[in-house]
């Protein structure tokens, strides 16, 4: 009695689920039937998914299983269950896929979806060596018309300002579109510039306010050299604007950024790998710089020394042709004559020379003391304005102004006062005074949201630094100096070394800005001594500066923080030293039992030595000279010592690892903090064992710290 209603209620399941599989089974011919016509094949394979469903509701699960539990249910109906199951997943399969299941083993039914010509160049350029030199090829010719684009701006709105082409010779010139106002436009001009181009940063691309390089080196480091699109236009309109306002900034920053992003958009279009379109943005940054300055060279140096901080063959080779790229067509629309016309130059007596690492003395002091002012008046700056970053150029513009009316001669970029400087035509105090007003123009410029670039400011300084060094020198001692402005082509590298800590930049910019291939030596010994007094005086540059102030540090490898703690904490008791007068033979044995690979050496009075390999001693053996006695002495391992790269108990782990990675064995000595006595060894194992179990290591644990017994020094002493 309880069985009947069951198995009816099977028999109108069954009977309905038969007709919706056979429904099925049409739809699913249908779908085959329909071949390559894809709008019919998905909507027969919709038809088909919606039955599935129907039948779902009347053949479940349970209702299944029941069925193949009860043998009283009549065979048809229960083939007719198995046969709807069977259909039903063929129908959810060709639903959730779009195609018949049956197709997949018959090659002839298969379907290819043919790839697009267009997607296929596109794969071409991002993934072979070719393509990308195609997309070099590209930014080069995009960058070199940016340059040239970005010049006539500049020129166009100087004119439009000053009546003038460069308002920095003219003197106290009044504007003669506006000769009512004499030389007092100036007060004006700077403030509606700001007006215009301060609204455009502060809406549509902010990274685009100051000189623009340490952006694009942040890009390259940490984003992948992702830059926005809009910071090219952006970036244009607002340097030109400053410039031709009378911003005593440069016109390199700005072309390096709008390069940069000229590439960063054509590599992102093309979908490239992080790696490729670093390459790519320093591409663009090379290209702006050979454009704007004529100087090829000078652009791949600047690309790889400053923007990717590195230097290998794919990337040196792309950065090239994107420079040569952008150069001839710079050269082509701008003409090729040479940035300045350098004076004769010849060193008249080797003592000369000291007085060049002299000039990069002070050089090195003239560009670090440049990039503290800037910061120091852009805090100052920011520290004073209380009102809408939008209004502050406008309303520092007044400030700039009376500098530039008491001083004209830093209007704009200042290329003809640097060359009235090398040619000699100022004295030495007036060299000075343009010395000072030109750091504080620069920093004031910038400090109130101008845009524009720090390396034709650092030139200009070198230029007057230089001129009046020389000057002195050959006034002091006329029969062992030239020129007072062969001082001043030297002074402009040494300067921008000490800011910019370039050396190689420095050279090959300077001496294709110059042509005079005589200055070179004299050129390298100022550098060479500006870059190292530069980097004793802070560890930052004009560049990395502005990035670690925002807390970023692109010099700073990511470290593991359980790899901060000191050596001293992980550190194993010093193996039994070998004596010096040990014979390698004796030496060997005890190597070969030892299971550092090196042990150390000590002589007669227990000094420490330095330290013997395995490899070291098996060389030893199989040479001629350790085979016989012809010398009249047997070889012994003191010969062998070597002293390793010094750690100490109180270095990071991080700092023992790469010394560990770059020697021979598995371990390496440890001195005390005073490197005074040898107390412990270090080994890849006890790193390892840092990095799986850090509460071991961590020093935040004082009373596991205090109850582990001190390590005892082994009585080696250096």
């Amino acid at each position: 009695m309880e069985r009947s209603p069951r198995r009816a209620g099977l028999r109108r399941g069954s009977r309905r689920a038969g007709s919706v599989a056979r429904t099925s089974l049409r739809c699913a011919q249908v779908v085959k039937e329909a071949g390559a016509d894809r709008c019919r094949f998905q909507v027969a394979a919709a038809a088909v998914f919606q039955r599935s469903i129907t039948a779902a509701k009347y053949v479940s699960t349970p209702h299944l299983q029941q069925g193949r539990r009860l043998r009283s249910v009549p065979a048809r109906f229960r083939l007719e269950m198995s046969f709807a199951t069977k259909v039903l997943h063929t129908a959810m399969v060709l639903g959730r896929t779009g195609r018949d299941d049956s197709t997949v083993g018959n090659p002839a039914d298969r379907r290819e979806i043919p790839v697009e010509t267009g997607a296929r160049l596109v794969t071409r350029l991002r993934e072979t060596q070719g393509g990308l030199v195609v997309l070099a090829l590209l930014v080069g010719c995009g960058a070199g018309l940016g340059a040239v684009v970005f010049r006539k701006l500049i020129v166009a709105f100087t004119h439009l300002f000053t009546g003038h082409a460069d308002y920095s010779s003219a003197g106290n010139w009044a504007n003669p579109h506006l000769p009512w106002l004499g030389p007092f436009f100036v007060l004006i001009v700077p403030v509606v510039a700001g007006l215009v181009y301060g609204p455009l940063v502060h809406r549509f691309a902010p990274e685009a306010r100051g000189h623009g390089v340490p952006e694009v080196m942040f890009a390259v480091a940490q984003r992948g050299g992702r830059i926005g699109a809009q910071v090219a236009i952006v970036k244009s309109l607002a340097s030109a604007l400053t410039i031709g306002s009378g911003g005593s900034v440069g016109r390199e920053g700005p072309i390096v950024q709008i390069g940069a992003a000229l590439g960063s958009t054509l590599g992102r279009l093309a979908r490239l790998s992080e790696n490729r379109l670093r390459i790519l943005v320093a591409c663009g940054a090379a290209g702006g710089i050979a454009a704007t300055f004529n100087a090829p060279m000078a652009g791949v140096f600047f690309a790889m020394e400053l923007i990717l901080r590195d230097y290998t063959v794919e990337s040196f080779g792309v950065v090239v042709l994107s420079s040569v790229t952008a150069s001839v067509i710079g050269r082509a629309i701008l003409g090729s004559a040479p940035f300045m016309s350098p004076p004769h130059f010849e060193v008249s007596h080797p003592v000369e020379y000291a007085l060049f690492a002299l000039l990069g003395l002070l050089g090195a002091l003239a560009g670090v003391g440049f990039t503290r002012v800037l910061y120091l008046v852009e805090d100052l700056c920011d520290w004073a304005w209380r009102g809408p970053e939008w209004l502050r150029p406008a309303a520092g513009g007044l400030l700039l102004g009376l500098l530039l009316l008491a001083v004209p001669q830093m209007y704009g970029v200042g290329y003809p006062v640097l060359q009235n400087a090398v040619n000699g035509q100022y004295a030495v105090a007036f060299l000075l005074v343009l010395l000072v007003a030109k750091i504080a123009a620069t920093s004031l410029t910038i400090g109130i949201g101008g845009s524009g670039g720090v390396f034709a400011p650092s030139l200009f300084m070198g230029a007057m630094l230089g001129s009046a060094f020389g000057a002195v020198a050959h006034h002091a001692a006329p029969s062992l100096t030239t020129s007072p402005g062969a001082y001043a082509l030297v002074g402009m590298g040494a300067v921008f070394a000490g800011a910019a800590r370039a050396p190689i930049t420095a050279v090959v910019i300077l001496f294709e800005l110059t042509g005079e291939y005589s200055i070179i030596l004299p050129m390298m010994t100022a550098i060479v001594v500006a870059a190292l007094i530069s980097r004793h005086l802070t560890p930052d540059t004009i560049y990395t500066l502005k990035l670690r102030r925002r807390g970023i540090d692109l010099d700073a490898p990511p470290v593991d923080p359980r790899m901060t703690a000191p050596v001293a904490t992980v550190m194993a008791p010093v193996p039994e030293p070998l004596p010096a007068t040990l014979t390698i033979a004796n030496a060997s044995q005890r190597l070969a039992l030892s299971a550092h690979g090196a042990l150390p050496v000590i002589d007669d009075q227990g000094a420490y030595q330095g330290l013997v390999t395995a490899r070291a001693a098996a060389e030893a053996l199989a040479g001629p000279e350790t085979r016989g006695t012809e010398s009249g002495h047997t070889a012994t391992v003191g010969a062998l010592a070597e002293m390793p790269a010094p750690l100490t108990a109180d270095m990071p782990l991080a700092d023992a690892l790469h010394h560990l990675t770059t020697t021979d064995g598995t371990g390496l000595p440890v001195l005390d903090t005073e490197r005074s006595a040898l107390v412990g060894w270090v080994t890849h194992q006890a790193v390892l064992r840092t990095l799986h179990a850090p509460k071991v290591v961590t020093i935040r644990h004082p009373a596991r710290t205090a109850t582990m017994p001190p390590k005892e020094p082994s009585g080696v002493h250096v």
